[in-house]
């Protein structure tokens, strides 16, 4: 019997998270990028089907594994298993979803569903608390951690194909930049904040009001008046830091771009930032969380 054996020829992704985080969702996604997809897998199995024989196979094998709190045990015996499978050198990630309470609530209401862990007399809320806190060591793992709090599913299978596509090199660090509107509140998964309110802001101008930062004209305006000094400044900086981050363990770093409403000048600054940052070293994905929110 041949034996997969660690390295490139075999790549597991094992998706986990909150429930109601869209986890199903990101399971197709990767399905539809050709990865074999399972769904609810034992988490005692998981040394098991990491080790099958796929070495006969002519193409790299790929899978993608749903383990959650669904599986009994989970949250006591994961974390010792996926270090085991890692520390062994088997291609092993971790995709950690998660939701606000608020954006999971809405989502259990809308289904008429309950949370696997869902206990006598608690509350939906006080469930996904409790859920949240036994998660820590699951989360504190992952790789890749996800808030899908605003995501449509659309959105979701976006950012998953994204992150995951075939023809995407995987790089030693990956940099995601999320442009975002104070006034509907931070980005929860971000690392680092960027403030960039104190530049030319194209709300009143009644003929930019209604575009967005990806429109010419709109970065023409907000590019007036010393900006571009500021972005290579502030690139300059980001390079700096990457490689520090790096060093101490981290694969991916999240920096979130705010300007009031999310639509003009923090757009226009994760666009320029995506083009100046992307490198063979650096993957840079970018996201508009409120380019559509009123």
């Amino acid at each position: 019997m041949v034996q997969c054996t660690p390295g490139p020829q075999a790549r597991f992704v094992v998706i986990t998270g909150l429930s109601g985080s869209g986890k199903s969702t990101a399971l197709k996604a990767l399905e539809d990028l050709g990865y074999y997809a399972v769904d609810n897998l034992p988490v005692k199995l998981l040394p098991a089907f990491i080790k099958l024989p796929v070495g006969h196979l002519d193409h790299a094998f790929r899978a993608a594994l749903v383990i959650d709190v669904r599986s009994p045990s989970f949250v006591e015996t994961f974390p010792e298993l996926f270090l085991q499978m890692v520390n062994q050198g088997y291609s092993l990630e971790l995709l950690f979803l998660e939701a606000s309470d608020e954006a999971l609530i809405r989502r259990f209401s809308q289904t008429r569903r309950q949370p696997p862990l869902s206990a006598e007399g608690e509350s939906l809320r006080e469930t996904l608390d409790r859920e949240r806190r036994l998660l820590e060591p699951v989360r504190a793992l992952a790789q890749q951690v996800i808030d899908t709090s605003r995501f449509t599913v659309h959105e979701l299978r976006q950012e998953i194909t994204c992150l995951f596509s075939a023809g995407a090199q995987r790089a030693g660090m990956q940099l995601n930049l999320v442009s975002f509107g104070y006034k509907h509140g931070l980005p929860q998964e971000a690392d680092l904040v960027m403030d960039v309110r104190f530049l030319r802001n194209p709300y009143f101008v009644d003929e930019l009001r209604d575009l967005d930062g990806r429109d010419p004209r709109v970065v023409d305006y907000v590019f007036k008046e010393g900006a571009e000094d500021f972005l290579n400044g502030f690139r300059q900086l980001v390079e700096s830091l990457l490689p520090r981050y790096q060093k101490e363990g981290k694969s991916q770093l999240t920096l979130a771009l705010g300007c009031t409403g999310g639509r003009h000048r923090s757009v226009v600054v994760a666009e320029w930032l995506a083009k100046h940052l992307q490198t063979s070293d650096v993957r840079v994905t970018l996201r508009h969380r409120d380019i559509t929110t009123e």
